[in-house]
């Protein structure tokens, strides 16, 4: 049986190199423990002067390029559409900063822009009293306007693709030609007012020829229920409308609003991609030139792709090559007559 005393040696024992080792570490190993601490801290330091220096150069150089492609701007879009109409629609919480470079960027690339449609977000409700709703006008202005309703792509957003279908006649042609074909421009304004009496558009100001380019702005924010959110499903349907009846359509977002889950994201992985050209970071220089970029391609017969940096195929479209003046022809030097005489030793005399 182990007694006491050996009990209270290993308590002494334990206390003694507890106080040893508190003696030790604030001796002797604590100045060791302060330098190679210090030495980290120095290193931390120098690194993040670098990083801090690497940043501010990266910012400059951005500035730089900004400063410089805004000032390109004009000049890159230059005669890009010219004489062209363009429509812009805007969804809900779409970036007013958006809608004005766009309009900016049209101006410079020479085309028109004829109005804004302000969708709603009644528009994107599919509750089942509003689905009524637009049922509804739906079918009072086709009796109207002799029109037939396409069938719809999806039930869930059927009465929305007609009511695009419908708009689509009164603000979009195909053609130019076509701009005074189909409805009357007073039976497009009265058809335009029916949704707008409903509470499903504004109008500012209310197109006044129909275009044949459709510029959709897709909201500034992407929605917390991504790929759910009902406002997405209903871009699709409107894209998809306004594609058939239009000579090109671009749908564009800002880049805080076109990440995954974003409606921009959503048209990207569905089939109406194939028919309509996206641009992600259209609230920048660079966006608003592939805006219009895009929709000189598509006009020219060029298929619909998708630019920008949230999973886009490219950057930018390839800017159209411009036409090479006729080149001049070559004139060869008239070459100058042999010379005979005293100077010339190739002649022999007889």
């Amino acid at each position: 049986m182990i007694d006491f005393r050996y009990h209270l040696v290993s308590i002494v024992a334990v206390f003694l190199a507890l106080a040893i080792g508190i003696v030790l570490g604030s001796t002797e190993l604590q100045g060791t423990t302060i330098d190679a601490l210090r030495l980290s801290s120095n290193q931390l330091n120098k690194e993040l002067n670098v990083s801090n220096n690497q940043r501010d150069s990266y910012e400059q150089q951005v500035g730089a390029d900004q400063q410089f492609l805004t000032t390109a701007e004009p000049r890159l879009l230059a005669s890009e559409l010219p004489d062209d109409r363009i429509v812009l629609v805007t969804e809900p919480g779409a970036s007013s900063s958006v809608i004005a470079g766009i309009k900016q960027a049209a101006s410079w690339a020479g085309a028109t822009v004829t109005g804004e449609v302000a969708l709603q977000p009644l528009f994107n409700d599919l509750s089942g009293a509003n689905e009524s709703s637009l049922y509804g006008i739906n079918n009072t202005v086709a009796s109207t306007d002799q029109a037939t309703l396409a069938t719809p792509s999806s039930q869930q957003t059927a009465n929305q693709q007609q009511a695009a279908q419908l708009i689509g006649t009164a603000i979009l042609a195909t053609t130019t030609a076509g701009e005074t074909q189909g409805i009357s421009a007073s039976d497009a304004q009265t058809l335009l007012e029916a949704y707008a009496q409903a509470g499903y558009l504004t109008l500012s100001p209310v197109p006044a020829d129909r275009a044949t380019l459709a510029v959709i702005v897709t909201p500034a924010t992407a929605p917390s229920d991504g790929q759910n959110d009902p406002a997405s499903q209903v871009l699709l349907a409107v894209a998809q409308e306004f594609a058939t009846a239009s000579a090109a359509t671009v749908v564009i977002g800002s880049t805080a609003g076109s990440a995954s889950g974003s409606a921009i994201s959503v048209l990207r992985s569905s089939s109406v991609s194939s028919v309509v050209s996206s641009v992600d970071n259209a609230d920048t220089t660079i966006g608003q030139v592939s805006t219009m970029w895009a929709l000189a391609q598509q006009l020219r017969g060029g298929k619909a792709n998708s630019y920008g940096i949230s999973g886009a195929s490219a950057v930018s479209p390839v800017p159209l090559a411009v036409p090479s003046a006729t080149p001049s022809p070559t004139i060869s030097p008239t070459p100058h007559p042999t010379k005979t005489g005293k100077g010339d030793k190739s002649v022999k005399k007889k």
